[in-house]
């Protein structure tokens, strides 16, 4: 097979693993390799990507900033389904490798590439969704998993390898990094170190971008957020891009200590896996989402969407966001979407997100006159309801007398 490779479009980070990987391709499939390194948001500069890619020889090397993309075309149709995954996963990961993997393919037909490459393990959920993702878009690309073929399978030998091919090691020689990580807009993840332990407590100082909720300010801060069809359009009457309103609710929210998450969760490759997830965005969205429908929703479509939401959520986490049975059901989220317009208020305090208003001119089905408990002035007939109860309690009935002989 490697003499067929005469091209691979690498997922390049910059870092020690990828980097290897990168020179790793080029000495076991003697092949041209060409990088493609993402700003989806992870807070670290991706520039310096370009400097170690070209150290190792490469010719064409892509550095994008999908930012816009992302929040716009990923993470904002996911919250309109608000999808989370077991009851408490909000799918920061598993939403970014879909644009990871069509600018992988992408940038495969734009160049030649005869393959694509990348860095996840042979153990992880990762290697699904971008080869599930690669292969939809082009089933007959090549896809190369060095962590599936090589036997570089310690720190150890990764370090001996990089240092016998000169490769930069940034970090102290022997010193092992506490935990793996994951950032973009929507989330920053931790696995490994003392969290493959699901009794220990996460150590305080893992925490990046959100401070305890009992060093959060004593006093509350108040947001307002608008919708149109769904989407979050602007902060406290300012208007905002999606990649902006992320950016604005991370720092408002992991500044009132909101959006840490400790899981067990289960992988779709069959095993159990402990992480810890900061979403601050993503926890104020979900809840201000669910409000804003909560008074624009038809009772029965919004049911419906809850029945539906776990099937959704488990194939974006299973890596099948590029499938038909999610385009499908992405098609029916949309459309429930177009009354979902109008204002949500919320209070954030220590760790909290608390629903305090929402309003929507033009879209509420709320009606005061119906609701209230004073005079209705003829809005309802409360003597309607005797014959609704009796109706769905005619099966309960029959049952009964059966049973009573």
């Amino acid at each position: 097979m490697s003499k067929q490779i005469k091209k691979v479009v690498l997922a390049y980070s910059g870092g020690l693993d990828t980097s290897i990987i990168l020179k790793w391709l080029q000495d076991e499939y003697g092949c041209e390799v060409v990088t493609f390194t993402a700003d989806i948001g992870q807070g670290e500069e991706v520039e310096p990507a370009r400097t170690k890619a070209q150290a190792l020889g490469v010719k064409q090397i892509f550095i994008e900033d999908l930012r816009e993309e992302f929040a716009r075309d990923y993470v904002f149709p996911m919250f309109r389904a608000n999808a989370v995954y077991e009851g408490e996963y909000l799918l920061g990961t598993s939403i970014a490798r879909p644009l990871i993997a069509k600018r992988l393919v992408e940038i495969a037909e734009q160049t030649g590439a005869d393959a694509v490459s990348h860095g996840a393990t042979g153990k992880g959920n990762d290697q699904v969704r971008f080869e599930l993702g690669a292969y939809a878009l082009k089933p007959d690309i090549h896809v190369i998993a060095p962590w599936r073929e090589w036997e570089l399978d310690s720190r150890e030998k990764l370090l001996r390898y990089a240092e016998r091919h000169g490769i930069p090691i940034e970090q102290k020689r022997g010193k092992k990094s506490p935990y793996s990580m994951d950032a973009n807009l929507l989330h920053i993840s931790y696995e490994g170190g003392i969290l493959e332990d699901p009794w220990a407590e996460p150590e305080e100082d893992m925490w990046r971008w959100s401070v305890a909720p009992e060093q959060a300010p004593d006093q509350a801060t108040y947001i307002e957020l608008s919708y149109r069809n769904g989407d979050i359009t602007a902060i406290n009457s300012e208007q905002q891009t999606p990649a902006q309103v992320m950016i604005a609710l991370n720092q408002l929210g992991g500044a009132n200590g909101i959006g840490r998450d400790d899981i067990v969760e289960n992988r779709y490759v069959g095993m159990k896996s402990r992480g810890c997830y900061e979403t601050p965005a993503g926890t104020i969205m979900l809840k201000a989402h669910r409000a804003i429908e909560s008074i624009t929703l038809d009772r029965e479509v919004a049911h419906l969407k809850d029945e539906l939401m776990p099937r959704y959520a488990t194939l974006i986490y299973n890596g099948y966001w590029w499938s038909p049975e999610r385009r499908m059901l992405q098609q029916m989220i949309d459309a429930s979407q177009n009354t979902v317009n109008g204002k949500v208020r919320l209070k954030l305090y220590k760790g909290n997100v608390t629903v305090v208003g929402r309003a929507s001119e033009s879209d509420s089905l709320f009606d005061a006159s119906i609701a209230t408990f004073e005079d209705d002035e003829g809005a309802y007939d409360q003597q309607d309801a005797e014959g609704f109860i009796k109706l769905n309690a005619l099966r309960l009935r029959i049952a009964a007398r059966l049973r009573q002989g």
